[in-house]
């Protein structure tokens, strides 16, 4: 259950540095930014995706703003399975996760 958001790759002028953009603005029109080794805190959309990411590995900062999503990369780092992380923020209900009754 939920719904993949839709993730497309943009180039950089810069090395090191990724930007994505989605099918969805997830921070309104505030700019929000998180730093690796940082908590984060929060249970917002941009707090739960960037927890995500930094969680995943690789990136030193997470900038967001509406619907783009800027990556600062540690040195050597690449960008597998990160797109994933994004596409599937909204999925609730994966493989092997018991759905709620009506009941309950």
């Amino acid at each position: 259950m939920g719904q993949p958001v839709t993730v497309v790759k943009k180039p950089s002028s810069r090395p090191g540095v990724i930007r994505y953009e989605i099918n969805r603005a997830i921070t309104g029109m505030g700019h929000e930014r998180y730093k690796a080794n940082t908590e984060v805190t929060g249970d917002r959309p941009a707090d739960v995706l960037a927890r995500r990411l930094l969680d995943h590995g690789g990136i030193d900062g997470v900038h967001i703003n509406a619907n783009v999503i800027t990556l600062d990369l540690q040195k050597g780092a690449d960008t597998t399975g990160i797109e994933d992380v994004i596409s599937d923020m909204f999925i609730y209900y994966r493989p092997g996760v018991e759905v709620p009754s009506f009941e309950e």
